[in-house]
């Protein structure tokens, strides 16, 4: 079995080699906006078909080569399949709302700084030297420097294989390279599942009783927020350069905790070979009303991340993965099975009121996550870990939501709280 992993690399680009990469990145998103307008215009979204109108113009106009100017046409193409899907799933609101109209009565941009897709063709790696050649707009440029990790180097070398994006970032470049990577084969007998309740207090506690405390976290958060809300009122110059260079920490720090949690929960299970049950937390930011001050932190809580990392990381070592309907989880006991809203005395403390069983709510709550597992998996459900994207595309308006991201970082160990 494969899975399909980015692995994203730090360029470092001469002076005059990054006014290359940006000049060819302009020209690529600028060619792909204006078939936006004509494929949006002509109704036609077909790769094949779109070309015919576009391919000769867009090559001629931007002077890019024949694999750019295929890839500008492609991305284009995918971008509108992507909000045709988004508009199907009823992402972008119900049809006629000011949001559905907005979406679908213009044409789709990209950003100057769009990504911009390299096949083999256009770009070679030399992972010793750790160098690439890729094509620019003003011809072929060698031996443009990058840095990663040796584990991710490892990779790149044994496994990458297709395309790669090009992108830019707060003035820094990064290829995100598509790697194939062997997984083990799928564990289909495990001895029993590993629960895990999701949270905001307390990030991730397991039916094993670590929990995995989220008060360094919301506390940055916080601390951010209050940071932001004091640069918008003061408003000057200095101000805004500083919200500019923070503006990715707290979304940075949060994906470096939630990649330390998903693989130590996927190692746990993986070295005592049991499955892993998560809650099916799908909508509940739209189940819940919540009073103002708990908004920004209610919306700030990322369990979707940490849910996606811990089933492709779970995919990539043969673990299997169940979700679970969450409901009265929090209310129901794990000893005698009394439902009661009254059990869930405060955040951190469950009483049940039948049998009197004590215990912390979030721990409590895991192992009732783990026994509807171990019952589903008894039923012969399958494991419900998806396959992570294979090439995503990034850089688009809001019009064109690219799917979600896997990137391989350098984890490190964590140690959860006891």
């Amino acid at each position: 079995m494969i899975v399909k992993l980015v692995v994203q690399v730090k360029l470092l680009p001469t002076p005059a080699q990054a006014a290359a990469l940006e000049a060819t990145l302009q020209a690529c998103n600028e060619a792909a906006s204006w078939v936006g307008e004509v494929a949006f215009e002509r109704g036609e979204f077909k790769n094949f078909a779109l070309r015919k109108h576009t391919y000769g113009q867009v090559k001629d106009r931007w002077r890019l080569g024949a694999q750019a100017t295929q890839h500008v046409i492609k991305k284009t193409c995918d971008a509108y399949a992507t909000l045709k899907g988004n508009l199907k799933a009823g992402n972008l609101g119900r049809p006629g709302s000011k949001r559905y109209r907005r979406a679908t009565e213009k044409p789709i941009a990209f950003r100057p700084q769009g990504a911009q897709p390299y096949d083999d063709r256009m770009l070679s790696w030399q992972t010793t030297e750790r160098t690439v050649s890729i094509w620019t707009t003003g011809g072929r440029m060698k031996h443009v420097a990058f840095t990663t990790s040796p584990e991710q180097l490892a990779t790149l070398a044994l496994y990458r294989k297709g395309e790669s994006d090009l992108l830019e970032r707060d003035g820094m470049w990064f290829l995100n390279a598509i790697c194939e990577v062997p997984a083990a084969p799928l564990n289909n007998d495990p001895v029993d599942f590993l629960g895990i309740d999701l949270g905001i207090a307390n990030i991730a506690t397991t039916s094993d009783g670590q929990i995995m405390a989220g008060r360094e976290l919301n506390r940055g958060r916080l601390r951010e927020r209050s940071l932001r809300a004091k640069l918008q009122k003061k408003n000057t110059p200095s101000a805004k350069r500083r919200m500019q260079k923070r503006r990715r920490k707290e979304a940075r720090r949060a994906r470096d905790i939630n990649h330390k949690i998903a693989k130590h929960v996927v190692a746990e299970a993986e070295r005592t070979g049991r499955g892993i049950a998560l809650e099916n937390l799908t909508g509940i930011r739209e189940r819940v009303r919540l009073r103002k001050p708990q908004r920004a932190t209610h919306s700030s809580w990322s369990f979707a991340q940490l849910g996606a990392f811990i089933a492709y990381k779970a995919r990539k070592a043969g673990v299997p993965v169940v979700h679970v309907d969450p409901a009265y989880t929090s209310r129901t006991c794990a000893e005698c099975g009394h439902i009661d809203k009254a059990n869930r005395v405060s955040q951190a403390l469950f009483v049940c009121r039948n049998c009197g069983f004590v215990d912390h709510a979030d721990r409590n709550s895991s192992r009732n996550i783990r026994a509807r597992a171990w019952e589903l998996w008894r039923r012969g459900v399958e494991s419900t870990a998806p396959a992570p994207p294979g090439n995503p595309r990034m850089g688009l308006d809001a019009n064109a939501a690219s799917p979600p991201v896997m990137l391989v970082v350098q984890d490190q160990d964590l140690v959860p709280d006891s």
